[in-house]
């Protein structure tokens, strides 16, 4: 049997809400002989690390994650995992709008929009592709009016049932989780420990799917 390198399903939610970690850049930094230095990033995106450890809270939580790791094969299957912090297009606690995020223009040909979130404002916003939205959650909009469109969950593509006219824009709301794998593949747990509050470390990362 081939195994996939990716599993749509989510690690349990209980237990992400919990977890602790966040963005994560590389950045060459080199300092120069007149006290100056020069600074260059390694990778145009950042990539994601959390501990899943934090959000245990109880032996029904590590039993459902001592199976998700084991179904995942340690490292080796990657899935979809919700970021307590950052998951939606939106402001956290506002409800996902049509007209969150700003993902196009049209030009009167193209009708297929991959979805994106944007940090910041200008020229030195950081554009973040959104590969897993959560199906359902997912609005689109041309013009500023609601429109039609097929969604591929597993790559973050919108496709609109017409393409927008040129110079349209064409904005995007949605839900959306972080393709993740285990960064372990020795789950080491302590049924004692656990029970006198000794939370195991279960390392997650990022990656691109």
């Amino acid at each position: 049997m081939t195994l996939p390198s990716f599993c749509e399903e989510r690690f349990p939610l209980r237990v992400a809400f919990g977890t602790s970690g966040g963005p994560e850049r590389v950045t060459e930094i080199v300092r120069l002989s007149t006290g100056f230095e020069t600074r260059n990033q390694r990778h145009r995106h950042s990539a994601r690390r959390y501990d899943a450890g934090s959000g245990l809270r109880s032996l029904e939580d590590l039993a459902a994650v001592l199976a998700f790791f084991e179904a995942r094969r340690g490292r080796l299957i990657g899935f979809r995992f919700r970021d307590p912090l950052d998951w939606c297009s939106g402001a956290p606690g506002r409800a996902v709008s049509a007209l969150d995020q700003a993902i196009g223009i049209g030009d009167g040909q193209a009708r297929a929009f991959a979805l994106l979130k944007r940090y910041g404002t200008g020229e030195d916003a950081y554009l973040r592709p959104v590969q897993k939205p959560v199906a359902g959650t997912v609005r689109v909009a041309a013009g500023g009016v609601e429109v039609p469109f097929a969604l591929d969950t597993a790559t973050g593509v919108v496709t609109l049932d017409e393409a927008p006219a040129e110079g349209v824009g064409v904005t995007a709301g949605f839900e959306f989780d972080v393709p993740v794998r285990f960064d372990i593949d020795h789950l080491a747990v302590n049924i004692a420990a656990f029970e006198a509050g000794d939370i195991p470390s279960i390392p997650l990362v990022e990656v691109r799917p």
